[in-house]
């Protein structure tokens, strides 16, 4: 049962007013515990285990990232070198490198042209982000760009040295675990959206081309031992269609031979991932559901030109989502584990020392997801990460397989008990017998005897993505349970990662039967006694808010209102606007069809709430929801409202976070009809 709460006669009165009763004893997390910076985050560990790179909050200003370093071999005195991000410049993450180097990534506003390149350009926008790779070596005295070309640039245009900045990029592609020095980066033009690839030295900056790419042709795998190129992947034009083919190097003529097997038309959207080679048998490692609905994990021989007739890795009801590759001189490149993508995000272990070492960890930390992220040669320092719904991420290292040392919380100020909930994986029948998947998180306290209460559906982005049980990293979910609300996230059809069936059955499909899957979803809760059928609300951002806005036009609607963040909203205009890659667009734009809400304004009928950001060049403001906004405010309640500087993507300013967040719960409960004892009106 719920515990005691002690409430004013003022809730009290409120509660009793609407319908409902309280549902647990601690104060809801306050806005601020989830929008401002984290304590730690991007945590990563030196492959010789001597140190850690990550970012904190900084010291000159909390609302902003440091990097730092940290000695694990005196992790009690802290970070030993700090560099807090610039005036322009801010730090959103950062990875440990080999040869005692810092790759780090950050992230400044840019307004201006945008000289033909870049994502947003075919909408005119002037307002983005630029993201840029540094290095730097652990005492942080010189920050260099990562991997830079030295490509003489005299005689370029202005406007094509504005695009090389802005779409030009850098990354790291391999740590080529066997050289203390060389890994493998990528350079990415702004101008022609083609990458080449080097194996790079780390101490000297010399280069030595691998593979140069262009929009239709990529590298797919290379030697983990010497980085040279085993396959390589391109996309050819048909009729009406694109062949996706693959070629693996010949090791006898070293040319490339397309294998028919992994081949296939783009339409037909079959998941081909070549992951791995055996050093023993020269065969490959592949994920792929060419056999099933769900993806295996497969091994090819390209002497015989086919799969091995039994699948490496299955599951009946999950995909598996990857395989686990020892990167240390004791299992170099041997299968240590592999990653089921099922309710969790979880990687199984089988390597017997991991294993061992994963199964003390669960015992050490009960109820926690466990995750191990990095391990140096013999296991002496293993550095993992502890979560669950209601605990925010935080890091650990584990010395001589004895000693846990906790290095922190992302979020340590977060009061465990006023987020802590049951969180289930459910599955629920949609009207057309169809099965779907869901997350339910239910109210802090709630017992099913407390009856129904307000509730909220809540639709991933993508809409080829997919959610998973863990800590919510966007905080809505905390928030919401904290004060009352359940919360449903609907894999719906069209998500990815849960069978090639429910994904291509969105094909086509926007605002009608994947909006049909989301109402059914309500539906269900109101039947299984946990949602108030005249209390509940639609809230989703990016695609989630697409389904937003398609409520408002939709009838009849299971919801009282609907809140959409960064909305797609005009079908017609997204086709041409929302991807710089040629291949999605035609790929995926192909499926983005259905019920148009611009097309559809007439039957507005829900209050609605929009916000979206100024500088987000994914979904313009303008083309979608303040265009909506302006369609609909003089047939429903409507609010619209310009977040200043956020993109499309986090990470956000915690003015941002704290900014939405308000606007979210205010509009639940003073023009929702949703109040709730801790969200009152």
């Amino acid at each position: 049962m719920r515990r005691n709460f002690l409430a004013t006669v003022a809730a009290a009165a409120v509660a009793t007013a609407l319908g409902l009763t309280p549902a647990h004893a601690s104060e809801p997390v306050p806005i601020k515990a989830l929008s401002r910076q984290p304590a730690l985050q991007s945590i990563t560990m030196s492959p010789d285990g001597e140190h850690l790179v990550g970012l904190i909050r900084s010291p000159n200003n909390k609302k902003e990232t440091a990097l730092a370093v940290w000695d694990t071999d005196d992790l009690k005195a802290g970070p030993t070198v700090v560099t807090p991000s610039g005036d322009h410049m801010k730090f959103i993450g950062a990875y440990a490198l080999k040869a005692d180097k810092i790759f780090a990534v950050a992230r400044q506003e840019w307004t201006g042209q945008l000289s033909g390149c870049g994502e947003g350009k075919l909408v005119g926008a002037t307002r983005t982000f630029i993201t840029k790779a540094y290095l730097t070596g652990l005492k942080q005295k010189n920050f260099h760009l990562a991997f830079a070309s030295d490509r003489h640039q005299t005689g370029i245009s202005d406007a094509t040295r504005t695009c090389m900045k802005i779409g030009g990029s850098a990354g790291l592609v391999s740590m080529l675990p066997q050289s203390p020095t060389d890994v493998i980066i990528e350079r990415t033009s702004g101008l022609t959206l083609g990458a080449s690839y080097y194996r790079y030295n780390l101490k000297t900056g010399a280069t030595e081309l691998l593979f140069k790419g262009d929009p239709r042709t990529a590298p797919v795998l290379f030697d983990p031992h010497t980085g040279k190129l085993l396959v390589r992947m391109r996309i050819k034009p048909i009729s009406g269609d694109y062949i996706k083919e693959f070629l693996f190097r010949n090791p006898k003529t070293g040319k490339f031979e397309v294998e028919d097997a992994l081949s296939s038309k783009m339409s037909n959207r079959y998941a081909v991932d070549v992951v791995g080679v055996d050093d023993a048998t020269g065969k490959y490692y592949v994920l792929t559901n060419q056999f099933s609905d769900k993806i295996q994990a497969r091994v090819y021989d390209p002497v015989t030109n086919k799969y091995d007739p039994e699948p490496l890795l299955a599951n009946p009801d999950y995909s598996i989502a990857g395989l686990v590759f020892g990167k240390q001189p004791v299992n170099f490149n041997k299968i240590v584990g592999f990653v089921i993508g099922g309710p969790h995000r979880e990687t199984v272990y089988i390597a017997p020392k991991l294993k061992a070492i994963q199964q003390s960890l669960k015992h050490a930390f009960p109820g926690q997801q466990i995750d191990i992220a990095e391990y140096t040669n013999h296991f002496g320092k293993v550095l993992f990460t502890t979560s669950n719904a209601s605990t925010p991420p935080a890091y650990h290292l584990l010395l001589n397989g004895k000693q846990v040392v906790n290095i922190g919380s992302k979020r340590p100020w977060i009061d465990k008990d006023s987020v802590a909930h049951k969180e289930r994986w459910i599955t629920y029948t949609a009207r057309d017998g169809m099965k779907i998947h869901a997350i339910l998180d239910l109210p802090v306290g709630w017992e099913k005897s407390d009856g129904p209460g307000p509730a909220i559906v809540l639709p991933h982005g993508g809409p080829w993505a997919r959610d998973f049980m863990a800590w919510d990293r966007s905080g809505w979910v905390p928030m919401l349970v904290s004060r009352g609300y359940a919360v449903l996230r609907p894999e719906y059809r069209g998500s990815a990662g849960l069978g090639r069936k429910l994904w291509l059955a969105g094909d086509a499909q926007w605002g009608l039967k994947m909006s049909n899957d989301l109402d059914d979803g309500a539906k269900w809760l109101v039947a299984q006694g946990i949602a108030d059928k005249d209390k509940i609300a639609i809230f989703g951002y990016s695609y989630g808010g697409f389904a937003a806005v398609a409520a408002d036009v939709r009838s009849p609607s299971p919801y009282q209102c609907a809140i959409a963040g960064a909305p797609v909203a005009d079908l017609g205009r997204l086709g041409t606007t929302w991807s710089t890659n040629r291949m999605q667009r035609i790929v995926q734009g192909k499926t983005v069809k259905g019920m148009d809400p611009m097309q559809n304004i007439n039957k507005a009928h829900l209050p609605i709430m929009l916000f979206a950001g100024d500088r987000d060049v994914r979904v313009p403001h303008k083309i979608h929801a303040e265009a909506f906004y302006n369609a609909v405010k003089d047939i429903v309640p409507a609010q619209f409202h310009v977040i200043p500087d956020m993109p499309h993507s986090m990470p956000w300013y915690p003015r941002q976070k704290n900014k939405t967040d308000h606007l979210i719960l205010n509009f639940l409960a003073q023009h929702c009809g949703l109040a709730t004892p801790d969200n009152p009106a």
